[in-house]
């Protein structure tokens, strides 16, 4: 089909629950993407922080075709070793976790979260906590408890009553976020950097007070690394960036090199309060998708990809500081870590996004103003140099 054909045809056969892009693509591989026309697009989005690797690593889909030709899915009523050898490599990135969940999303990750807190809260401590603080601007995921979590009021249009037990506090006020701790309260659930919320780090003193008001008042601190995970921000974990030492782990997105799968991290007391039969999934880390993010994880430390991140993160940001100073008025702000990039636009920049599509860089437009890259691990410079030459010449194109 064309690409126009897929565009017309897909109206016809799903909800239409994305405002999807003009782009449709036949095949991918590395940092490329191609239309069934055959033009090239140059990835930096990498599946919103999913193909980490970037597309058809030839490693992972070696994986992918090996698993597939021994066993695929037995259940989790079944022991199989490649869950395990995934567990093993992936408590050994993350100091102090000493137990895994497996599942496959984010939005089941942390709905696993969750409910872990409060059940830990309840049967292991005995204390009648449940209340789960979240911040504004946060983004946690689409069931009912993980949109009630989420903290921007547009993904939550329509889909009242919402479940009880959520609190959201002003983003980097620790002096709201005390007044909203009581004897209730389980959890604090916060992404070391906001991401659909615009490529938000949490300012060090603000994560600094967090731990410690959690410590305090024995609340347990979740951190949702779903999208800022596996090297992306220049460390394994962004958390481990902001010194946080948290109670539970959330991962999802670039975990498993493209197929769906999320987890949850905890430590083994704490993890008390999932004995058998109170939480599951049918799929979660079956045999397939443990093969592949156990490779994922074996290639991201093999090739140095966590420090090349942070090196490559310096560079990009200096290198958009240049860009700003080039056309000032324009951009309000670069920030982020690693290869997590934002660059806030001083003024709504749907024009500017469309200007990258036509000169071909592939990026995501979040908050209106916020141009969001955040490119496979494998990206160079040439590919950065390339996007902000492109850059530039889009906001020559939209100066009027």
């Amino acid at each position: 089909m064309t690409s126009s054909q897929l565009m017309e045809r897909e109206a016809q056969l799903l909800c239409p629950t994305y405002a999807r892009y003009p782009l449709a693509v036949a095949w991918a591989e590395g940092m490329d993407l191609y239309t069934p026309e055959g033009e090239r697009y140059t990835d930096l989005l990498s599946g919103i922080a999913v193909c980490a690797l970037g597309h058809c690593h030839p490693e992972v889909t070696a994986a992918i075709c090996a698993q597939a030709g021994t066993v695929v899915h037995v259940s989790n009523l079944l022991y199989h070793e490649a869950q395990l050898v995934l567990a093993e490599k992936l408590l050994a990135t993350a100091p102090g976790m000493e137990r895994a969940f497996f599942c496959n999303s984010g939005a089941e990750a942390n709905e696993g979260a969750i409910k872990l807190a409060r059940r830990f809260m309840r049967e292991v401590r005995g204390q009648d906590r449940f209340r789960i603080i979240t911040l504004a601007g946060s983004f946690h995921g689409r069931t009912l408890a993980t949109l009630t979590a989420t903290g921007q009021d547009k993904v939550k249009i329509g889909f009242g009553p919402l479940p009880e037990g959520f609190t959201t506090v002003p983003f980097g006020d620790a002096d709201a976020l005390a007044a909203a701790m009581d004897e209730h309260t389980a959890a604090v659930l916060v992404e070391p950097i906001q991401g659909e919320g615009g490529v938000r780090p949490l300012p060090a003193d603000y994560a600094a007070a967090m731990q410690r008001l959690c410590r305090e008042r024995g609340v347990l601190l979740i951190c949702d690394e779903i999208q800022t995970g596996m090297g992306r921000t220049g460390h394994f974990w962004a958390y481990q960036g902001l010194g946080l030492t948290p109670d539970i782990i959330t991962i999802a997105k670039g975990i498993a090199g493209g197929l769906p799968m999320g987890a949850v991290l905890t430590t083994a007391q704490i993890a008390q309060g999932f004995p058998a039969g109170s939480h599951g999934t049918t799929f979660g880390g079956n045999a397939l998708v443990s093969r592949v993010a156990a490779t994922v994880l074996d290639i991201i430390e093999r090739d140095g990809l966590v420090a090349r991140a942070a090196r490559l993160g310096t560079w990009l940001k200096e290198r958009l500081q240049a860009v700003a100073q080039k056309h000032p008025g324009r951009i309000q702000e670069v920030r982020g870590a690693g290869l997590m990039v934002g660059i806030e636009l001083t003024t709504p920049g749907k024009a500017v996004w469309q200007e990258l599509l036509a000169r071909r860089y592939l990026v995501n437009l979040t908050q209106e103003t916020v141009l969001r890259l955040l490119p496979p691990l494998i990206v160079d410079e040439s590919h950065l140099e390339g996007f902000c030459t492109a850059l530039e010449e889009a906001l020559a194109a939209t100066s009027a």
